[in-house]
């Protein structure tokens, strides 16, 4: 189960803040963010096996990061690996289409899952259930909680511990994350509240991201290549495709 924290405030400087935290098998290999992809305008971090991406961001300046259900863990047989699904809705040059891209997908071909699409025009969360249509709704302004469960979903522990934590911290500045970094770090709790998971079984947190969109500046994305109390963040080099 990984976790994204968007900030929404319109009329701000640095209008949507993301930070997300990647959980996963400790030795499914993966790249950190670039453009991998021929052909494709995007930035993100590559997972080796699966052939897309946990996260990624398109020269227009919408991200999108891709998160999995409850129970749905790893892949299936005769299912469509998730990592493509930030590759096709970032397709799209604006929020609104991304949008329009994944709620057109057929949901049965992927395990269920859970996708944060955002840009200095705010941000939307799209819900797969492995039938029908995804179905998507545009996050309020404030802070939203994305784990394996709906946005802010108190059935979530992780939520219902770090959400309030988000929340009084100093909201964060494209030069000053230190706020929500902290929260990100944080390894306390039990197993299921961890939003920094201390690796079990070969499974943990293997990889942070943060990310700042404005509509009048390019983004600030930056990326620790490991957990965030042990990596440091370093800015991603946004040197996209010339096409």
């Amino acid at each position: 189960m990984c976790t994204v924290v968007v900030l929404s405030r319109p009329g701000h400087a640095w209008p949507v803040m993301l930070a997300a935290n990647r959980d996963e098998q400790q030795d499914r290999a993966w790249d950190a963010p670039a453009a991998h992809w021929p052909g494709l305008a995007l930035i993100g971090g590559r997972d080796r096996t699966g052939g897309g991406t946990w996260m990624a961001l398109n020269r227009h300046g919408v991200a999108c990061c891709v998160l999995n259900r409850p129970g749905s863990l790893g892949p299936a047989p005769g299912k469509r690996s998730r990592g493509e699904l930030p590759l096709i809705a970032l397709a799209a040059r604006s929020l609104g289409a991304a949008v329009e891209v994944a709620t057109a997908l057929p949901a049965h071909e992927w395990r269920s899952f859970n996708l944060v699409l955002a840009s200095a025009e705010g941000a939307a969360f799209v819900r797969g259930l492995g039938h029908g249509h995804p179905e998507a709704h545009f996050l309020p302004p404030g802070i939203s909680m994305v784990t394996a469960h709906d946005p802010n979903d108190a059935e979530s522990t992780r939520v219902a511990r770090h959400l309030p934590r988000f929340a009084a911290a100093p909201p964060p500045d494209a030069d000053d994350w230190r706020g929500w970094r902290a929260v990100l770090a944080d390894s306390g709790g039990g197993a299921a509240e961890q939003i920094n998971v201390a690796p079990r079984g070969g499974f943990g947190t293997v990889c942070s991201a943060l990310l700042g969109l404005r509509a009048d500046a390019p983004p600030d994305f930056r990326f620790a290549p490991g957990p965030p109390d042990a990596a440091a963040f370093a800015p991603v080099p946004l040197a996209f495709p010339p096409f």
